[in-house]
């Protein structure tokens, strides 16, 4: 499911802004940015995120700018003169007399300012790091919510729809099936012309070759399967999955009554129109199930 969150923090140490961006995605896709200073607790933050949430390509971005010292500007010495000392030593290898190193160049690379000698976050940053990760998804986790719910509702109504389809083709079929044996009747007659029979055996290859083209139980797994949809909807907890699978069943189903319709003729056509109409609200469906968890 879409969604979007940034949560602000603010601490002795500094301030934590943690921002989380999710798309539709089939599994939990995480994709972190973060500065070099939180790398050690990436996987920490990778499971407070899992705990709240299962689907969705997620871009996580946190930024934790440092509070001003009281000594000064937090500049980390050490990395100052390896930086001015390389640049002495580049000039005298290359012979550039007289070049002075660019502060601005210097003061922009990472970690110049901000944490000098002291590269540790501190059991109170990492803290507030997690507690943002948490809230954040807590926001998020709102607004999927909301999309949910209007998603969920519509799959409800196209689940009505298929439901209200599989009546109509069910209606048809009580029809299209004694109208089937008299139209094999009347072809095996022409066929079979003159010819002697035994009318039992007639009787029973008709009979199977009726039963192969009727499409009763799949109709009923069908609606059975509409069913079961509905009822994943109105439960709780994780149903993306399960919804999968589902609807990979009933397209199976749908398959096979499309299969199985040609020849009952114009019969078999308003079937074979009304099982497509069924196939492509499962599509659909099928489409919007990537939003839900």
């Amino acid at each position: 499911m879409t969604g979007f969150a940034r949560v602000r923090k603010a601490i002795p140490q500094g301030e934590i802004i943690f921002s989380l961006k999710s798309v539709n995605h089939r599994g939990l896709d995480l994709h972190f940015h973060l500065p070099h200073e939180l790398d050690p607790i990436e996987n920490d933050i990778r499971s407070a995120i899992r705990a709240g949430m299962a689907r969705g390509h997620v871009q996580i971005h946190v930024t934790f700018t440092r509070a001003a010292s009281d000594a000064g500007a937090p500049l980390n010495r050490n990395l100052m003169a390896a930086y001015i000392a390389a640049f002495r030593e580049a000039a005298a290898l290359h012979g550039v007399g007289g070049a002075m190193p660019d502060l601005n160049s210097a003061l922009r690379l990472p970690g110049m300012i901000g944490i000098g000698d002291e590269d540790e976050l501190g059991e109170e940053v990492t803290h507030a790091v997690l507690e943002a990760a948490r809230d954040a998804v807590a926001a998020i986790n709102q607004v999927r919510e909301r999309e949910g719910a209007a998603t969920a509702q519509e799959l409800r109504e196209r689940c009505q729809t298929i439901c209200g389809l599989v009546g109509r083709m069910d209606e048809i079929r009580a029809g299209a099936v004694p109208a089937f044996q008299r139209r094999l009747r009347e072809k095996l007659g022409e066929l079979l012309a003159g010819a002697a029979i035994d009318p039992q055996r007639l009787a029973q290859e008709a009979a199977v070759l009726t039963d192969r083209s009727d499409v009763a139980e799949e109709l009923m797994r069908l609606r059975t399967h509409a069913g079961q949809l509905t009822a994943l909807l109105d439960g709780a907890g994780e149903i993306g999955k399960k919804l999968d699978f589902l609807l990979q069943e009933m397209n199976r189903e749908t398959n096979t009554v499309l299969s199985k319709t040609g020849g009952l003729g114009d019969l078999g056509l308003t079937i074979t129109d009304l099982a497509l109409a069924a196939k492509s609200e499962i599509d659909k469906i099928r489409e919007q199930s990537l939003n839900l968890e």
